[in-house]
């Protein structure tokens, strides 16, 4: 295709969808529905306009996946509606740790045992899928920061941590084909890519996005004078968070998520200290039973809310881009019964059968259990971490299975997923409703 052609395509879709937007909102289908169907049309399997070789752009792909979910992971981030506690978080917390362990092992039994896949190369494809995704699950995420529906906050704080928890089982992979120092025994392995990498990104976050709040508040003025630089704030923390994290070899996806809840909730503790703030009322004022609850006329944070809506713009933008990519890799026969019935094994069996063992022993209600064990949905984070492998030395003729097999997955997420959450989630919204309260 030529750059015109390219010109008149996407600009052919942003106009559709944007004078279409409330017609898709009562459609059974999602948006990224309609971008890989315009892709495949155009791509190779249909009229064969242009084909997007992931291999051979493999550098540039990789770049433009790390962005996307680094905004992502912000956005995720500053939309947590609630203050971090064990309490609160341990839901999600277990589902990116235990759960992510557990759906590890079992693609990488399948891709070994029925794929025959190298066992490196099964972990490495079970840490590429495991991680669910926060760009392309908009419809069972948080919406905006004073969501506090049980079901989109686990999902959303999930997608938020496992970006950056599958990356110890990713370099895991890569160290079992000799891609990487493991150390005697795995230990490097243990106490580099797991405790310190996570650790060290954890605290990377929390101090700079705690930073952050209490210098725009020193700096700036309540309420800012300039608030179109919220943008640069919010993008400015991502990259230094992500960049800090990356020089000490730390997890720079952990870093940016919680350098966004640090964000919020830091902003949210100093409108609640501060006297003059008459949007928000002083901690003696607060009953007990409401203390952890946050008021519906709370101020709008300076920089987390006020940066919110460009993230969120430049993700949509994102999704349309990469989504249409992806429908351009596919041929016809792509669609193999080795892809496909890993998509099948990994929707069906390998998610469904993690939460339930991360989830095992809490207080989780089993209508939610279900629905967080099927939208699982995978994206733009597995394209990441395979171009991420490709571009530090995955075997070509090993990459090329990769490649086939993760796509196709995508691909069949966003469309068994896609078509099923407008349906799920009425139907969830409309059993609650009529559910009796404890």
């Amino acid at each position: 295709m030529t750059n015109a052609q390219w010109f008149l395509l996407v600009g052919g879709l942003l106009l559709v969808r944007a004078l279409t937007a409330p017609m898709l909102q009562r459609l059974p289908v999602t948006p990224a529905i309609v971008y890989l169907a315009v892709g495949l049309l155009v791509g190779p399997t249909v009229f064969g306009l242009f084909h997007f070789n992931p291999l051979q752009e493999s550098a540039l792909l990789e770049v433009l996946t790390e962005v996307v979910v680094l905004i992502s992971l912000f956005s995720a981030g500053v939309k947590m509606p609630v203050p971090v506690s064990l309490a609160r978080w341990r839901t999600p917390i277990l589902l990116a740790t235990v759960s992510m362990a557990v759906s590890v092992g079992l693609v990488a039994a399948f891709a070994y045992f029925l794929l025959g896949l190298p066992l490196g190369a099964g972990v490495l494809l079970g840490a590429i899928l495991a991680p669910t995704d926060p760009v392309l699950a908009t419809d069972v995420q948080t919406r905006h920061p004073r969501d506090r529906d049980q079901l989109r906050f686990t999902l959303s704080c999930e997608a938020g941590m496992n970006d950056g928890s599958a990356f110890p089982f990713v370099m895991l992979g890569m160290g079992l084909l000799g891609l990487h120092e493991l150390g005697e025994l795995g230990l490097r392995w243990a106490l580099v890519d797991v405790l310190w990498a996570t650790a060290a990104a954890i605290a990377i976050g929390v101090l700079s996005g705690a930073a952050l709040a209490y210098l725009a508040r020193k700096l700036r003025g309540h309420p800012p004078r300039h608030k179109l630089m919220d943008d640069f704030l919010g993008l400015g923390l991502i990259g230094v968070a992500y960049g800090l994290s990356v020089q000490i070899d730390a997890w720079g996806f952990l870093a940016v998520f919680f350098a966004a809840v640090a964000l919020r909730q830091t902003e949210l503790k100093l409108a609640g200290a501060d006297p003059a703030d008459p949007g928000r009322p002083q901690s003696s004022q607060i009953k007990p039973e409401a203390a952890n609850a946050i008021p519906d006329n709370e101020p709008a944070p300076t920089v987390s809310e006020g940066s919110l809506v460009f993230k969120e713009h430049l993700e949509r933008l994102s999704e349309l881009m990469l989504i249409l990519l992806i429908g351009g890799t596919l041929f016809l026969d792509s669609w193999s019964w080795r892809a496909v019935g890993l998509a099948l094994f990994l929707f069906m069996v390998a998610r469904p059968v993690s939460v339930l063992v991360g989830l095992f022993g809490t207080r989780t209600s089993w209508q939610i259990r279900s629905m967080v064990g099927w939208f699982g949905v995978r994206g733009i984070g597995s394209l990441y971490y395979l171009m991420y492998a490709i571009q530090h030395g995955l075997p070509e003729e090993l990459a090329l299975d990769l490649i086939q097999l993760t796509l196709i997955v995508v691909a069949l997420s966003i469309l068994v997923h896609g078509t099923s959450v407008k349906p799920l989630m009425r139907r969830f919204l409309r059993h609650r409703r009529h559910s009796p309260s404890p």
